[in-house]
């Protein structure tokens, strides 16, 4: 039995009028189209510099004075953040900055008086993890990751220059480049081996060292501290060791029970920081140098010790 072809004449049919409806409507939203694209041609990419302080003052602090401590140098903290500013401006050519984010960390997240002076720069937002009672910071890598994450969510970034060199900052590339941005990574040149960890190297789009030379001019070692009675006899033990208990003392009253339930574990040893700190704060008192004097420190964290002790 043959088959019959399809009857199509009684299928309906678009008259000319609604054709050039469609046909309008298809105009007018190539129209939007390009207007829309124009647009957004016409916005500039935008970038931010996300500048983990600590690991600026420990890498450049190395490199330019040969020390990681900060009581050691100055640092142009200024001078340092427009040659930051500098270098994205040519990096980045068509792109505008947001601003700079400077994470450090200080007691109870008081600014400090150099803090403060940094969040007074233009284009410049500090923001303060915590210290404990070993100096160092906590909470400045999730600061940092939130402020990433967020920018890179709402499109308020296009690139992010993330100076650092911490494991920790991986979740918060990771974080950025989920929503689109591009992680920069920048880091300070180290005289041996790496002070950026590798996980962190793998997971940027690109990678710019800073050298000694770049470094020099923002890194001021600060001179070593002389006294009048140098020449004088020195101090006896029970002395020293009257001081360290009143630096304890003092001590206590600023750090307080938590910091010191954080220190009491590694006794008989101090954190470096803590015994550069009682070191510097004892010779100011007695006014004459213990570096040469290995019974008189000893004797110095002993009388730091028992006072902390006694007071637990």
């Amino acid at each position: 039995m043959a088959s019959s072809a399809p009857d199509t004449d009684n299928e309906p049919r678009m008259n000319d009028a609604e054709i050039n409806q469609i046909a309008g409507r298809l105009e007018r939203t190539n129209e939007l189209l390009q207007r829309m694209l124009a647009e957004v041609a016409k916005t500039p990419s935008t970038h931010a510099i996300f500048v983990d302080a600590g690991y600026v003052y420990a890498a450049a602090g190395l490199l330019v004075a040969g020390t990681e401590d900060r009581r050691s140098f100055d640092l142009d903290a200024e001078g340092l953040i427009e040659a930051f500013i500098d270098k994205a401006r040519t990096i980045f050519a068509d792109s505008r900055l947001l601003r700079v984010y400077w994470y450090d960390g200080a007691r109870r997240r008081i600014h400090t008086s150099e803090q403060q002076a940094i969040a007074e720069l233009p284009d410049v937002k500090v923001r303060l993890g915590n210290l404990n009672a070993n100096n160092q910071q906590k909470g400045v890598d999730s600061l940092i990751r939130t402020d990433l994450e967020s920018l890179a969510r709402h499109r308020a970034i296009s690139d992010a220059a993330l100076v650092g060199g911490d494991e920790d900052l991986v979740s918060a590339v990771e974080a950025a480049q989920g929503y689109g941005a591009r992680v920069h990574l920048w880091g300070i040149e180290a005289g041996e081996g790496r002070n950026q960890a590798e996980p962190l190297l793998w997971e940027v789009d690109s990678q710019r060292t800073f050298d000694l030379d770049f470094c020099r001019p923002y890194i001021t070692r600060r001179p070593v501290t002389t006294y009048e009675n140098e020449g004088s006899p020195p101090p006896s033990r029970d002395e020293v060791r009257f001081v360290g208990a009143q630096i304890a003392a003092t001590w206590l009253v600023e750090r307080g029970r938590t910091e010191l339930a954080e220190l009491l574990p590694g006794h008989p040893y101090l954190p470096g920081s803590v015994d550069q700190d009682l070191l510097n704060e004892a010779e100011r008192r007695l006014q004459r140098s213990l570096r040469g004097h290995a019974l008189l420190r000893r004797a110095l964290r002993d009388g730091f010790w028992q006072h902390l002790q006694a007071q637990y």
